[in-house]
């Protein structure tokens, strides 16, 4: 099994069985790459995360599974941040420019990340977007990861923080399913709240399971689509902002 994507996974056979040779050294080959791949994405993390320091900028990796409503949580707090700050986006998907496209309608920059197969973004490729952006402008850059909740908890791409947005459309115990995103993340938006009175989705049980993964994980409720909560959203990225820029000062 794959411990970085989990792609090549078996299913437990319900047995024991003895390993050949060839198969525990194909099992250490395996890890042994991993640890290279992750050791490298951490030295280019690391430089991406200079450079934010550098510009001050606050950096965020917004993740979720495809669905949430990550793009259009975007192109509202562009707009609604746009007299306080000035947002720059990367986008990350397997393929189309449709999601880039939508945040430049705001008139903010963005960039398309396209992986193809891959199912992540990882810091090499987001170093290669900052390349593109006008960050002596830019008080945000905000990274739309790949949907996925597995994956990208495991790639550090220089941000402050990772957030990880669940809709009320998915699933109550999603945090318990995948429990290394939300461990990975500071912050769970809970968006869709406009669909509750539609759906089965227990908020107050959805965080406690979050907080059994993570018992600092802040949280939030909101609606992308109404409004109803991003005023709280935006106020939380004001502090991530002044958290970031009294660490400078120090």
């Amino acid at each position: 099994m794959c411990s970085i994507c989990g792609c090549s996974a078996q299913p437990e056979s319900g047995h024991a069985h003895q390993h050949d040779d060839h198969h525990t050294h194909t099992h250490q080959r395996l890890i042994e790459v991993e640890q290279n791949l992750l050791s490298k994405n951490n030295h280019y993390a690391a430089l991406n995360r200079e450079r934010f320091s550098d510009k001050n900028i606050a950096a965020f990796n917004l993740v979720s599974s495809p669905g949430s409503g990550k793009t259009t949580l975007l192109t509202k707090t562009i707009k609604g941040m746009q007299d306080k700050a000035c947002l720059a986006v990367i986008e990350g998907d397997q393929q189309t420019d449709q999601d880039a496209r939508r945040i430049r309608e705001t008139g903010a920059q963005a960039v398309q990340i396209n992986t193809g197969k891959g199912c992540h973004l990882d810091a090499h490729a987001v170093g290669h977007a900052l390349d593109e952006l006008d960050l002596a402008n830019s008080d945000f850059v905000m990274i739309e990861n790949v949907g996925n909740l597995v994956c990208p908890a495991a790639f550090d791409l220089g941000e402050q923080a990772k957030v990880v947005i669940l809709s009320v459309t998915e699933g109550t115990d999603k945090p318990l399913k995948y429990p290394d995103m939300f461990y990975a993340s500071a912050l769970m938006l809970i968006n869709k709240i406009d669909l509750l009175p539609y759906v089965d989705f227990d908020v107050a049980k959805c965080i406690e399971y979050a907080r059994r993964i993570k018992p600092d994980i802040e949280v939030l409720s909101l609606s992308a689509t109404s409004g109803e909560g991003m005023q709280q959203w935006f106020a939380w990225l004001a502090r991530q902002k002044q958290s970031l820029n009294k660490a400078k000062r120090v």
